[in-house]
């Protein structure tokens, strides 16, 4: 008799995944590390999202992102992320997303959790361990920040919880009572100057750390000259910045293949050049010493977010919650399945 059985289902919502997440960011930023390491070994496998958009609502998509992540990790699984970016204008947050993940000896579903806080988690992980590799410590004596969003606060929050020494802030976003609130945030926890800017050159100027979390669809920043100073860009929108901006730095991704295309800043850049000798390599070539980062230039990482990290920190989430009792099992989910 086969000993093969599906595992039990378990619904996990926001609040049992932000309690996990919340207390224990230093360590999923080594699980993030683990993904990407894993990924760059071939122990992976992480098909193009599909984009779903609507004729009707140009702003808004939703989209998948199917994965398997193997290692110490072993699972698959997909995250189904909407953005609705006019959400905002009647108080509710513009992403929500669900993650599946699935059982790789039966390919049954065994979880099915909030994942907003799980992507806005393995991203600001990502950004953070990026912004350390490139800058060689955790330090910038000042960072600034571009769009103050959900992605903004958690990058804050990693900085915090990773004990960044930063000496100052310049926050700008097109909404300033948003920088405002992420500033109001911010300085209950740290002693560093935080400064509202009035203009987004001002979160460039003398910043050696620049965070790009907009949303924006297309670049609207187009002068090098911002980048005079050599900073390090983490380029989480993908779409801020201008051709002429990418080719004035050294850049690094996630994942080549994924992060050029749908538009992103990657993407028009090879539409104008014609190859993608402009991208110097991923972020596992960093950490593994095959690449270096020129300090003489700026360097920007625009990482097009790969779901083998959500998989990674999804199921890390999902085994702390189930190990503490947490979730919720649902015995009889699948027709003839008894568990």
């Amino acid at each position: 008799m086969s000993t093969l059985a599906p595992p039990p289902m378990t619904v996990i919502g926001a609040s049992d995944i932000a309690a996990e997440t919340d207390r224990h960011r230093p360590e999923l930023v080594e699980v993030v590390r683990a993904a990407y390491l894993t990924h760059d070994a071939g122990q992976s496998a992480n098909p193009h999202s599909s984009f779903l958009r609507f004729p009707h609502q140009d702003r808004s998509r939703i989209i998948s992102l199917p994965a398997y992540l193997g290692g110490e990790f072993e699972v698959a699984g997909n995250k189904w992320i909407a953005s609705f970016p006019d959400n905002t204008q009647h108080g509710i947050p513009r992403a929500s997303a669900t993650l599946i993940l699935n059982d790789c000896a039966t390919g049954y579903p065994f979880a099915c959790m909030e994942s907003s806080i799980v992507s806005a988690t393995r991203t600001a992980a990502s950004a953070v361990l990026g912004a350390q590799t490139l800058l060689g410590a955790r330090r910038a004596r000042r960072v600034g920040i571009v769009g103050t969003g959900l992605i903004a606060h958690h990058v804050w929050r990693f900085l915090r919880d990773l004990d960044w020494e930063i000496g100052a802030f310049r926050l700008f976003d097109l909404d300033p009572a948003a920088a405002g609130r992420l500033g109001a945030a911010m300085a209950k926890d740290t002693q560093a100057e935080i400064v509202v800017a009035g203009a987004v050159e001002e979160a460039f100027a003398d910043c050696d750390l620049v965070v790009l979390t907009t949303v924006a669809g297309e670049p609207h920043l187009h002068d090098p000259r911002l980048l005079a100073h050599n900073p390090a860009v983490l380029h989480l929108s993908l779409r801020d910045l201008s051709p002429e901006m990418i080719l004035a730095a050294q850049n690094f991704t996630d994942d080549i293949d994924h992060a050029v295309r749908e538009r992103t800043s990657l993407h028009l850049t090879e539409e104008r050049t014609g190859d993608r000798g402009f991208i110097d390599g991923t972020l596992a070539g960093l950490l593994r010493g095959r690449l270096h980062r020129d300090h003489g230039r700026p360097a920007v990482f625009s990482p097009f977010g790969l779901g083998v990290l959500d998989l990674a920190v999804g199921k890390w989430v999902h085994d702390r919650v189930v190990a503490a009792g947490g979730g919720r099992r649902e015995d009889g989910f699948f027709a003839g399945v008894e568990v």
